[in-house]
Protein backbone atom coordinates (compact mmCIF):
# COMPACT_ATOMS: atom_id res chain seq x y z
CA UNK A 1 0.00 0.00 0.00
CA UNK A 2 1.58 3.35 -1.01
CA UNK A 3 2.45 5.82 1.74
CA UNK A 4 0.03 8.70 2.19
CA UNK A 5 2.24 11.76 1.74
CA UNK A 6 -0.19 14.04 3.55
CA UNK A 7 -0.31 11.89 6.67
CA UNK A 8 3.44 11.24 6.76
CA UNK A 9 4.65 14.74 5.91
CA UNK A 10 7.09 16.53 8.20
CA UNK A 11 5.33 18.72 10.71
CA UNK A 12 6.32 21.18 13.42
CA UNK A 13 7.52 19.00 16.29
CA UNK A 14 7.00 19.95 19.92
CA UNK A 15 10.74 20.56 20.52
CA UNK A 16 10.86 22.83 17.46
CA UNK A 17 7.79 24.68 18.69
CA UNK A 18 9.31 25.22 22.14
CA UNK A 19 12.54 26.49 20.58
CA UNK A 20 10.56 29.11 18.64
CA UNK A 21 7.91 30.10 21.18
CA UNK A 22 9.18 28.94 24.56
CA UNK A 23 9.19 32.38 26.22
CA UNK A 24 6.84 35.34 26.40
CA UNK A 25 9.43 37.44 24.57
CA UNK A 26 9.44 34.97 21.66
CA UNK A 27 5.64 35.09 21.56
CA UNK A 28 5.59 38.91 21.71
CA UNK A 29 7.91 39.04 18.69
CA UNK A 30 5.77 36.52 16.79
CA UNK A 31 2.54 38.44 17.46
CA UNK A 32 4.18 41.72 16.40
CA UNK A 33 5.48 40.16 13.17
CA UNK A 34 2.09 38.59 12.38
CA UNK A 35 0.14 41.76 13.16
CA UNK A 36 2.49 44.23 11.44
CA UNK A 37 4.60 42.27 8.91
CA UNK A 38 5.87 45.55 7.41
CA UNK A 39 6.49 47.20 10.76
CA UNK A 40 4.17 48.99 13.18
CA UNK A 41 1.39 51.06 11.67
CA UNK A 42 -0.74 53.24 13.92
CA UNK A 43 -4.32 51.90 14.07
CA UNK A 44 -5.61 55.48 14.27
CA UNK A 45 -3.65 57.50 11.70
CA UNK A 46 -1.65 54.85 9.82
CA UNK A 47 1.78 56.36 10.55
CA UNK A 48 4.91 54.23 10.95
CA UNK A 49 7.17 56.23 13.35
CA UNK A 50 6.62 55.11 16.93
CA UNK A 51 8.16 54.44 20.31
CA UNK A 52 7.85 51.35 22.48
CA UNK A 53 7.69 51.01 26.26
CA UNK A 54 6.33 48.58 28.80
CA UNK A 55 3.54 49.08 31.28
CA UNK A 56 3.87 46.19 33.67
CA UNK A 57 3.92 43.05 31.53
CA UNK A 58 2.27 44.78 28.56
CA UNK A 59 4.18 46.07 25.54
CA UNK A 60 2.84 49.48 24.50
CA UNK A 61 3.32 51.18 21.11
CA UNK A 62 2.95 54.96 20.89
CA UNK A 63 2.54 56.68 17.55
CA UNK A 64 4.99 59.57 17.09
CA UNK A 65 2.53 61.47 14.88
CA UNK A 66 -0.76 61.42 16.80
CA UNK A 67 0.49 60.10 20.19
CA UNK A 68 -2.06 57.28 20.08
CA UNK A 69 -1.15 54.35 22.32
CA UNK A 70 -2.05 50.70 21.84
CA UNK A 71 -0.84 47.48 23.38
CA UNK A 72 0.57 44.60 21.37
CA UNK A 73 -2.61 42.55 21.79
CA UNK A 74 -5.22 45.34 21.59
CA UNK A 75 -7.75 44.70 18.85
CA UNK A 76 -6.79 41.02 18.55
CA UNK A 77 -8.20 37.79 19.91
CA UNK A 78 -5.70 38.04 22.79
CA UNK A 79 -7.00 41.39 24.05
CA UNK A 80 -7.48 41.61 27.86
CA UNK A 81 -6.66 37.95 28.33
CA UNK A 82 -4.96 37.10 31.67
CA UNK A 83 -3.54 33.93 30.10
CA UNK A 84 0.16 34.44 29.14
CA UNK A 85 0.91 34.48 25.44
CA UNK A 86 3.16 31.43 25.70
CA UNK A 87 0.10 29.40 26.83
CA UNK A 88 -1.98 30.84 23.99
CA UNK A 89 0.74 29.70 21.59
CA UNK A 90 0.84 26.23 23.12
CA UNK A 91 -2.95 26.00 22.76
CA UNK A 92 -2.71 27.08 19.10
CA UNK A 93 -0.06 24.44 18.50
CA UNK A 94 -2.11 21.66 20.12
CA UNK A 95 -5.37 22.60 18.39
CA UNK A 96 -3.79 22.94 14.96
CA UNK A 97 -1.38 20.00 14.99
CA UNK A 98 -3.70 17.44 16.60
CA UNK A 99 -5.72 15.82 13.82
CA UNK A 100 -8.84 15.33 15.95
CA UNK A 101 -8.64 18.52 17.98
CA UNK A 102 -8.75 18.72 21.78
CA UNK A 103 -11.56 19.07 24.27
CA UNK A 104 -11.62 21.96 26.73
CA UNK A 105 -10.90 19.52 29.56
CA UNK A 106 -7.75 18.31 27.79
CA UNK A 107 -6.65 21.91 27.26
CA UNK A 108 -7.14 22.54 30.98
CA UNK A 109 -4.76 19.68 31.77
CA UNK A 110 -2.17 20.57 29.14
CA UNK A 111 -2.05 24.30 29.93
CA UNK A 112 -2.47 24.10 33.70
CA UNK A 113 -5.24 26.71 33.80
CA UNK A 114 -8.81 26.63 35.09
CA UNK A 115 -11.62 25.08 33.06
CA UNK A 116 -13.43 28.46 32.53
CA UNK A 117 -10.19 30.03 31.25
CA UNK A 118 -9.58 27.06 28.93
CA UNK A 119 -13.18 27.26 27.67
CA UNK A 120 -12.78 30.94 26.73
CA UNK A 121 -9.45 30.29 25.04
CA UNK A 122 -10.79 27.25 23.18
CA UNK A 123 -13.90 28.98 21.89
CA UNK A 124 -12.00 32.11 20.90
CA UNK A 125 -9.62 30.07 18.75
CA UNK A 126 -12.49 28.07 17.24
CA UNK A 127 -14.22 31.36 16.46
CA UNK A 128 -11.10 32.59 14.67
CA UNK A 129 -11.12 29.38 12.62
CA UNK A 130 -14.83 29.84 11.93
CA UNK A 131 -14.45 33.39 10.66
CA UNK A 132 -11.44 32.41 8.56
CA UNK A 133 -13.35 29.57 6.91
CA UNK A 134 -16.28 31.86 6.12
CA UNK A 135 -14.03 33.89 3.78
CA UNK A 136 -13.58 31.10 1.27
CA UNK A 137 -15.98 29.76 -1.35
CA UNK A 138 -16.18 26.28 -2.78
CA UNK A 139 -15.02 25.86 -6.36
CA UNK A 140 -14.56 23.06 -8.89
CA UNK A 141 -16.79 19.98 -8.65
CA UNK A 142 -18.59 19.70 -5.31
CA UNK A 143 -20.31 16.77 -3.63
CA UNK A 144 -22.88 17.69 -0.98
CA UNK A 145 -24.98 15.77 1.51
CA UNK A 146 -27.42 16.49 4.31
CA UNK A 147 -26.33 15.59 7.84
CA UNK A 148 -27.24 16.09 11.50
CA UNK A 149 -25.52 16.53 14.83
CA UNK A 150 -27.08 15.09 17.96
CA UNK A 151 -29.72 12.45 18.50
CA UNK A 152 -33.17 11.97 19.86
CA UNK A 153 -33.94 12.63 23.51
CA UNK A 154 -34.79 9.50 25.56
CA UNK A 155 -38.40 8.70 24.81
CA UNK A 156 -38.58 11.52 22.26
CA UNK A 157 -39.01 11.60 18.52
CA UNK A 158 -36.43 9.77 16.43
CA UNK A 159 -35.16 10.48 12.93
CA UNK A 160 -34.90 13.83 11.17
CA UNK A 161 -37.71 15.32 13.21
CA UNK A 162 -35.90 15.04 16.54
CA UNK A 163 -35.71 18.49 18.22
CA UNK A 164 -32.23 17.64 19.53
CA UNK A 165 -30.75 17.33 16.04
CA UNK A 166 -28.96 20.21 14.31
CA UNK A 167 -29.07 20.05 10.49
CA UNK A 168 -26.01 20.99 8.47
CA UNK A 169 -24.76 20.70 4.90
CA UNK A 170 -21.53 18.79 4.27
CA UNK A 171 -19.75 19.79 1.05
CA UNK A 172 -16.46 18.58 -0.43
CA UNK A 173 -14.77 20.01 -3.52
CA UNK A 174 -12.42 17.82 -5.56
CA UNK A 175 -9.24 18.55 -7.47
CA UNK A 176 -8.37 17.48 -11.01
CA UNK A 177 -7.53 13.96 -9.79
CA UNK A 178 -10.93 13.75 -8.06
CA UNK A 179 -9.32 13.83 -4.63
CA UNK A 180 -10.90 15.90 -1.82
CA UNK A 181 -9.45 19.39 -1.71
CA UNK A 182 -11.68 21.56 0.43
CA UNK A 183 -14.49 20.78 2.89
CA UNK A 184 -17.23 23.00 4.25
CA UNK A 185 -19.71 22.19 7.02
CA UNK A 186 -22.52 24.72 7.33
CA UNK A 187 -25.32 24.74 9.87
CA UNK A 188 -28.69 25.47 8.23
CA UNK A 189 -32.09 26.20 9.83
CA UNK A 190 -33.57 23.24 7.97
CA UNK A 191 -33.53 21.45 4.65
CA UNK A 192 -35.83 23.77 2.75
CA UNK A 193 -35.44 25.43 -0.65
CA UNK A 194 -34.93 28.81 0.99
CA UNK A 195 -32.24 27.55 3.40
CA UNK A 196 -30.31 25.69 0.68
CA UNK A 197 -30.47 28.68 -1.68
CA UNK A 198 -29.07 30.92 1.08
CA UNK A 199 -26.33 28.36 1.76
CA UNK A 200 -25.37 28.27 -1.92
CA UNK A 201 -25.15 32.07 -2.12
CA UNK A 202 -22.68 32.15 0.79
CA UNK A 203 -20.48 29.16 0.07
CA UNK A 204 -20.31 28.43 -3.66
CA UNK A 205 -18.32 30.13 -6.36
CA UNK A 206 -19.89 31.15 -9.68
CA UNK A 207 -20.68 28.26 -11.98
CA UNK A 208 -19.56 25.66 -9.45
CA UNK A 209 -21.09 22.28 -10.44
CA UNK A 210 -22.73 20.33 -7.62
CA UNK A 211 -23.55 16.66 -7.20
CA UNK A 212 -26.26 15.79 -4.67
CA UNK A 213 -28.72 13.05 -3.84
CA UNK A 214 -32.44 13.30 -4.41
CA UNK A 215 -33.31 15.35 -1.32
CA UNK A 216 -36.06 17.73 -2.53
CA UNK A 217 -34.47 20.79 -0.89
CA UNK A 218 -31.37 20.41 -3.06
CA UNK A 219 -33.53 21.19 -6.08
CA UNK A 220 -33.02 24.87 -5.20
CA UNK A 221 -29.42 24.56 -6.45
CA UNK A 222 -30.53 24.15 -10.05
CA UNK A 223 -31.74 27.76 -10.15
CA UNK A 224 -28.28 29.32 -10.30
CA UNK A 225 -25.66 26.56 -10.68
CA UNK A 226 -25.07 23.36 -12.68
CA UNK A 227 -26.63 20.63 -10.58
CA UNK A 228 -26.54 16.87 -11.03
CA UNK A 229 -28.76 14.58 -8.96
CA UNK A 230 -27.92 10.95 -8.24
CA UNK A 231 -30.85 9.01 -6.79
CA UNK A 232 -29.38 6.21 -4.70
CA UNK A 233 -30.70 2.74 -5.24
CA UNK A 234 -28.43 1.41 -2.48
CA UNK A 235 -29.68 0.53 0.94
CA UNK A 236 -27.06 2.45 2.91
CA UNK A 237 -26.15 6.13 2.20
CA UNK A 238 -22.44 5.34 2.10
CA UNK A 239 -22.82 2.79 -0.68
CA UNK A 240 -23.19 5.06 -3.79
CA UNK A 241 -19.68 5.52 -5.27
CA UNK A 242 -20.64 8.97 -6.55
CA UNK A 243 -20.67 10.25 -2.96
CA UNK A 244 -17.59 8.38 -1.73
CA UNK A 245 -15.58 11.42 -0.68
CA UNK A 246 -18.28 13.46 1.01
CA UNK A 247 -19.42 10.39 2.95
CA UNK A 248 -15.84 9.57 3.94
CA UNK A 249 -15.21 13.11 5.17
CA UNK A 250 -18.57 13.18 6.92
CA UNK A 251 -17.85 9.87 8.65
CA UNK A 252 -14.45 11.14 9.82
CA UNK A 253 -16.08 14.34 11.09
CA UNK A 254 -18.59 12.50 13.25
CA UNK A 255 -15.91 10.14 14.55
CA UNK A 256 -13.73 13.09 15.57
CA UNK A 257 -16.54 14.95 17.32
CA UNK A 258 -17.86 11.93 19.20
CA UNK A 259 -14.38 10.71 20.16
CA UNK A 260 -12.97 14.08 21.22
CA UNK A 261 -15.90 15.91 22.77
CA UNK A 262 -18.47 13.17 23.45
CA UNK A 263 -21.12 15.89 23.73
CA UNK A 264 -21.47 19.66 23.53
CA UNK A 265 -24.32 22.13 23.10
CA UNK A 266 -25.19 21.20 19.52
CA UNK A 267 -27.91 23.78 19.12
CA UNK A 268 -25.78 26.70 20.31
CA UNK A 269 -22.17 26.06 19.29
CA UNK A 270 -22.42 23.62 16.38
CA UNK A 271 -20.93 25.96 13.77
CA UNK A 272 -17.76 26.60 15.76
CA UNK A 273 -17.01 22.92 16.24
CA UNK A 274 -17.80 22.10 12.61
CA UNK A 275 -15.66 24.96 11.30
CA UNK A 276 -12.72 23.92 13.49
CA UNK A 277 -12.75 20.46 11.89
CA UNK A 278 -13.01 21.99 8.41
CA UNK A 279 -10.21 24.47 9.17
CA UNK A 280 -7.79 21.68 10.06
CA UNK A 281 -8.86 19.53 7.10
CA UNK A 282 -8.41 22.35 4.59
CA UNK A 283 -4.87 23.12 5.81
CA UNK A 284 -3.63 19.55 6.06
CA UNK A 285 -1.26 19.92 3.09
CA UNK A 286 1.35 21.98 5.00
CA UNK A 287 1.45 21.03 8.69
CA UNK A 288 4.65 22.99 9.32
CA UNK A 289 2.88 26.32 8.79
CA UNK A 290 -0.56 25.54 10.16
CA UNK A 291 0.20 26.95 13.65
CA UNK A 292 1.48 30.17 12.08
CA UNK A 293 -1.71 30.43 10.03
CA UNK A 294 -3.79 30.11 13.19
CA UNK A 295 -1.72 32.90 14.74
CA UNK A 296 -2.45 35.14 11.74
CA UNK A 297 -6.15 34.33 12.11
CA UNK A 298 -6.00 35.21 15.81
CA UNK A 299 -4.39 38.63 15.30
CA UNK A 300 -6.80 39.36 12.44
CA UNK A 301 -9.86 38.53 14.53
CA UNK A 302 -11.16 41.25 16.82
CA UNK A 303 -11.76 40.82 20.56
CA UNK A 304 -14.32 38.15 21.38
CA UNK A 305 -15.28 38.51 25.08
CA UNK A 306 -16.97 35.70 26.96
CA UNK A 307 -20.40 37.33 26.87
CA UNK A 308 -20.18 37.49 23.08
CA UNK A 309 -18.96 33.90 22.85
CA UNK A 310 -21.76 32.55 25.02
CA UNK A 311 -24.33 34.44 23.00
CA UNK A 312 -23.08 32.39 20.03
CA UNK A 313 -23.15 35.41 17.74
CA UNK A 314 -23.78 34.49 14.12
CA UNK A 315 -20.59 35.82 12.56
CA UNK A 316 -19.47 32.88 10.42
Amino acid sequence: MPMNRIQFQAELSLPEFLDRYGTDEDCDAAVEAARWPDGFRCPKCGSHPHSVFRKGARKIFQCSACRYQCSLTAGTLFQNSPVPLRLWFLAMYLLSQTKTGLSTLELTRHLGISYPAAWRLHHKLMQAMCEREARYRLDRAVQIDDAYLGGEHPGGKAGRGSPNKVPFVAAVSRDERQHPRHARFSVVPGFTHQAIRAWADKTRGPGCPVLSDGLPAFGALADTHPHQVVVAAWRKPRDPPAFAWVNTVLGNLKTQLSGTYHAFKFRKYAQRYLSAVAWRFNRRFDLKTVSQRLLIAAVSTGPRPEQWLRAAEESC
